[in-house]
């Protein structure tokens, strides 16, 4: 039971952590956009606008990080949703374009512009987002990163440094760091988060790839409508 308490109380540490770190970007924005709308010649309406905008992204972040609890206390989850996949590529590869160029990573776009996944737009966005993360910080200098889609599959591979099998093995527990992970930032939970979401959303996820061969995530959900077609790019 001391076992189990522990444990969760790490967990609720390190998950507190990682729901400060995402609303420290919308309240930074929010608090610069009041303190210019308060300076002479400015318009204001614009700006309060853009802070209205802020306000709903913190809150469907806080929706979805009681989504999130609810996950992980094991409570069913339902109606997650249909969310076109390619927008949600696109805006992931632009938000972390400045991190993907100071790790000299390529982020590369892949997927059809019809393909949609059973997750909310929210939900799909913090799988990308921490898959594609975890490949930038950890690929090595000069690797390709991919976010893929296509009909029921969403894949999020990079051609770099690689894994191996014991680490391969683990990398969906909580709070497990690799060797490389422990001397980076980071919270150990994102892989974790992956595998929680996108098995409530009825999917399964697996880890590819070994020492030289890169790292990738898959996830495999139910079929999705749509005729198959290609659209990619490079950044």
């Amino acid at each position: 039971m001391e076992g189990q308490t522990r444990a969760y109380e790490e967990l609720r540490v390190g998950f507190t952590a990682a729901v400060s770190h995402e609303l420290r970007t919308p309240l930074a924005r929010l608090l610069a956009l009041l303190e210019t709308a308060a300076l002479p010649g400015t318009d204001r309406d614009a700006l309060l606008a853009q802070a209205k905008e802020e306000v709903e992204e913190m809150s469907e972040l806080v929706d979805d990080v009681l989504f999130l609890s609810e996950l992980e206390t094991g409570r069913e989850v339902v109606a997650l949703g249909s969310t076109p996949a390619l927008p949600t590529l696109e805006d992931v590869r632009e938000r972390l374009a400045d991190s993907a160029e100071r790790a000299d990573v390529s982020l590369r776009v892949e997927a059809p512009p019809n393909v949609e996944l059973p997750l909310r737009r929210r939900m799909l966005q913090i799988v990308v987002e921490n898959l594609a993360e975890n490949s930038i910080r950890y690929a090595g200098p000069g690797a390709t990163l991919t976010l893929s889609a296509s009909p029921g599959v969403l894949e999020v591979k990079d051609d770099g440094r690689g894994l191996d099998a014991d680490e391969l093995a683990r990398v969906f527990e909580r709070f497990y760091r690799g060797d490389r992970a422990r001397a980076s930032r980071g919270t150990g939970l994102g892989l974790a988060i992956v595998k929680h979401v996108v098995t409530a959303a009825g999917g399964e996820v697996e880890a590819t790839g070994g020492p030289g061969h890169g790292f990738g995530v898959r996830c495999v959900f139910a079929p999705t409508r749509g005729p198959d077609s290609a659209s990619s790019s490079t950044l």
